[in-house]
């Protein structure tokens, strides 16, 4: 990487933390330091709200997800609006005029402080190991593509974020979030405007799409109603439905956020501007990695994206991967051609025939690399194997300017870390509110409390690097991250709606509908084929069925 990419990224590693410890004085009391004082303004949460949830994973995997599947995972946000208009009708009026700092100590006043701990414990048991994954994205792929060491990788980003959180608190994670989310949008509009001048001559914009059309990359609505396909309209509509009412109204990195605003109305909004910006920014993200792909039609793409098993591979087979590198290569001089032939005859208006010759290329193409995958996996003996994370950094290091990396690369770098912040410092409240002060310092005063809240953060952050150095090889990691959090997500977001919704359940009825769904979840992963996201579905309604019965049953008792 050229000096001039390793100064902006330095000199933004040393941003962050100067920001946090600036902040530092603001944050000497427990409401200043988990809360901000409940002062900030609704445009700065909005953006806070957004950051959290566009983590490096966002980043990397979606566009990785477009490049090999195309368009079709923007269907997974189709209930976000629908969720953020519920819940601000719900769960934001609630938590506020319940005046409390966790979502889960709001069930302690409607339930008790058993069902209180249990939701906690399971919200810092998902989030912990989440945390972990989240630093590893960025971490692993930028120490393969860029040759750093993984784990001084993994350390630099995660206790970076881990320092300035433990210093400023929500106050500077909010503010950091901002300037952080400015850093991508220019960094993803570098991307578009430099993929765009790097196609040949007299391929414009609409030629690319018109390619990434026929190469069946811009698909983007499936209605076919199959609970074993991840992404269709229906699971964005109802199972992601149940998703993001969880994430948003139960997690408490989420609720934490809007905790922030100056009033309800302003949590509010919050909410609303980030659901409607979230799904054109994800589109956008989805676009640049569609992009990529065509940019690939035109230029040869590496034959394997992941260097490392790259090169393992090779090294032990050097032969047979020579073969498939030289097969690919011709096959990509077909794929080219076809994909010239069919741009220039598109305008004529007799460019079937061409359109279908770049198909069956394309087809042979793809089939091949897949060959290559299936090659460098067995080769290996790593049944995990996969390059898809790789795609988006590898492209950034080979094919922008100086400059422009460094800038991609703080941008992936920030995505991860304003992910991370929001959760160290969720993580941190949670422990502070819900164990430390609830079950052995009730007395405790606000220095106490804010002295365990830097150290809790500073413990979570350790732990979450301890995790990231395991957490490779996992697939699709925009996949893995909302897999696990399905397992939790839906029954967590049972209880709470049997605290909102239902007056007659009971605090035996969702400490037990909470085990009961959690139960459902893994069966339904063990026995059955459904794609992961209506797992939500059914931890919920399980939860929520269970909990008003157990309910029902006690109150014949008493």
């Amino acid at each position: 990487m050229h000096p001039v990419d390793w100064l902006i990224v330095v000199a933004y590693l040393a941003y962050v933390v100067w920001q946090g410890a600036r902040m530092s004085r603001n944050a000497t009391d427990s409401t200043g330091f988990f809360l901000a004082g409940r002062s900030l303004p609704w445009w700065a949460v909005g953006l806070s709200v957004m950051a959290t949830q566009m983590s490096a994973i966002t980043l990397i995997g979606t566009t990785g997800q477009a490049y090999t599947d195309g368009m079709r995972f923007i269907q997974f946000y189709l209930g976000l609006p629908l969720a953020m208009i519920i819940l601000c009708v719900t769960a934001v009026p609630f938590f506020y005029r319940a005046r409390v700092f966790t979502a889960y100590e709001y069930l302690e006043q409607r339930f008790d402080a058993r069902t209180r701990t249990l939701t906690s414990f399971f919200f810092l048991v998902s989030r912990g190991l989440g945390v972990g994954v989240i630093i590893a994205a960025p971490s692993v792929i930028l120490s393969i593509v860029l040759g750093w060491d993984e784990v001084v990788t993994i350390f630099a980003i995660g206790l970076s974020t881990t320092v300035y959180t433990m210093l400023g608190g929500v106050r500077a994670v909010t503010w950091t979030d901002v300037k952080q989310m400015v850093i991508i949008f220019v960094g993803l509009a570098l991307v578009v405007g430099v993929i765009i001048r790097g196609l040949p001559s007299g391929i414009s914009f609409s030629d690319a799409l018109h390619v990434a059309g026929a190469a069946g990359r811009l698909e983007t609505l499936d209605f076919s109603f199959d609970l074993t396909e991840r992404y269709t309209v229906w699971s964005g509509l109802f199972a992601a439905l149940f998703l993001f009412l969880s994430y948003f109204g139960c997690d408490q990195s989420q609720v934490q956020r809007y905790l922030t605003a100056r009033s309800v109305d302003e949590g509010r909004t919050s909410l609303l501007m980030s659901a409607f910006l979230k799904i054109p920014v994800q589109f956008l993200i989805l676009l640049i990695g569609v992009l990529v792909f065509v940019f690939y039609q035109f230029r040869p793409p590496p034959m394997i994206f992941n260097e490392t098993d790259a090169a393992s591979a090779s090294a032990l087979r050097p032969a047979a991967y020579a073969a498939l590198e030289g097969d690919l290569s011709a096959l990509h001089e077909a794929r080219q051609q076809a994909a010239m032939g069919f741009v220039s005859l598109r305008e004529t208006g007799d460019s079937a025939s061409a359109r279908e010759d770049f198909v069956q290329a394309n087809s042979a193409y793809l089939d091949k690399r897949q060959e290559a995958l299936d090659f460098v996996r067995d080769t290996n003996d790593d049944s995990s194997f996969t390059d898809v994370n790789y795609v988006f950094p590898v492209f950034v290091i080979s094919n922008m300017p100086v400059g422009v990396v460094g800038l991609m690369i703080a941008a992936i770098m920030a995505a991860a870390m304003s992910s991370v912040a929001a959760e160290l410092n969720s993580l941190a409240t949670a422990s502070t509110m819900d164990f430390y002060k609830r079950h052995f310092r009730k007395d405790g005063d606000e220095k106490s409390l804010v002295a365990f809240g830097r150290l809790a953060t500073l413990a979570w952050g350790v732990f979450a690097c301890i995790v990231a150095t395991f957490a490779t090889n996992l697939g699709s990691l925009i996949e893995v991250v909302n897999t696990f959090g399905s397992f939790f997500y839906g029954s967590l977001l049972g209880v709470f709606v049997l605290a909102f919704a239902l007056p007659r359940a009971r605090a035996t009825g969702a400490f037990y509908g909470l085990l009961f769904g959690m139960v459902s979840v893994w069966i339904a992963s063990a026995l059955t084929d459904i794609a992961f996201l209506w797992f939500n579905v059914v931890g919920c309604l399980v939860t929520v069925a269970a909990g008003y019965l157990i309910s029902l049953a006690a109150q014949g008792e008493e």
